[in-house]
């Protein structure tokens, strides 16, 4: 048996798709402002990612450069700008800041009808509380690649590893909001199989090579592997020993190629939101 692959790249490129479609239909085009701040390389490549899929669907973005030195009084008087633009729909900080600013207070800062990372506090509760607003774009994709599978999360037993604030707990929270029996584990969690043997889904997001290995997954289960990582040869891996797992899986997402296009394009998505429109 081998698993089958979700197909992160096909599905986002199809969301793509109907985005760029809404736009069309619109009088002003939805727009996206990126504040990076430094010179981080990764963080580059990924704002420089995110300029090109909003522009790809027809969607104005605004990107601001900042030198590391930017002051954090600064940095949130340009957020206020932006908070009063009635052309910005979305406002993304990119994440990691230099360590003189206070990531919390920036989030913070963020109007939170432009919260489209669904990073705030005020987004945290309006998921957990099951109300409109902003779900953050990795669980959020994580969601639109299970819905591929066909597998209904409704009664199903569904392990998540990882407890991070913009991923692990919100994507428990979608799980459980799907009707899905939810187990939260994480890095303190003591023998991690007796949990993952037991479930039907699991999404690995701990951000550790091979946390899940193929004696810890129940045949036929699906395995959405969030994880970013390298392994010895440098290549960009995931969370999930993904040769042999997928032998035992029914399910799973490649890294890359699985969930990382899903988080980009489910920005676009929570964008066009913003803006007033949806799918």
């Amino acid at each position: 048996m081998s698993a089958q692959l979700i197909d992160g790249n096909a599905l986002a490129a199809c969301i793509r798709a109907q985005v760029a479609d809404k736009v069309k239909t619109l009088a002003t085009p939805p727009g996206l402002a990126v504040i990076l701040v430094g010179d981080d390389p990764a963080s580059q490549v990924y704002v420089k990612h995110k300029v090109a899929d909003c522009e790809g669907v027809g969607m104005r973005s605004l990107l601001e450069r900042h030198p590391a030195t930017l002051s954090e009084a600064d940095l949130l008087g340009r957020i206020a700008a932006l908070n009063a633009d009635p052309a910005v729909h979305g406002i993304l900080v990119q994440m990691p800041l230099p360590k003189h600013i206070d990531p919390k207070r920036v989030i913070e800062a963020i109007d939170v009808r432009k919260d489209v990372d669904g990073y705030s506090v005020q987004s945290a509760g309006e998921l957990m509380c099951n109300l409109p607003g902003f779900k953050p774009c990795t669980p959020y994709g994580c969601m639109k690649l299970l819905e591929t599978t066909g597998v209904d999360p409704r009664g199903k037993t569904a392990v998540v590893i990882g407890r991070s604030n913009t991923v692990g707990k919100p994507m428990a929270l979608l799980l459980l909001q799907a009707n899905a029996t939810v187990m939260l584990c994480h890095s303190g969690t003591p023998d991690l199989g007796q949990f993952t043997r037991q479930a039907d889904i699991v999404v690995a997001a701990v951000g550790k090579r091979n946390v899940l290995t193929h004696d810890m997954v129940k045949p036929g289960a699906v395995v959405i592997d969030v994880g970013m990582n390298r392994n010895d040869e440098g290549k960009l891996c995931g969370d999930v020993d993904f040769e042999n797992v997928r032998q035992v899986a029914g399910w799973i997402t490649p890294v890359p190629g699985g969930v990382g296009p899903m988080t980009r394009a489910m920005l676009l998505v929570n964008t066009l939101e913003a803006a007033g429109s949806g799918l």
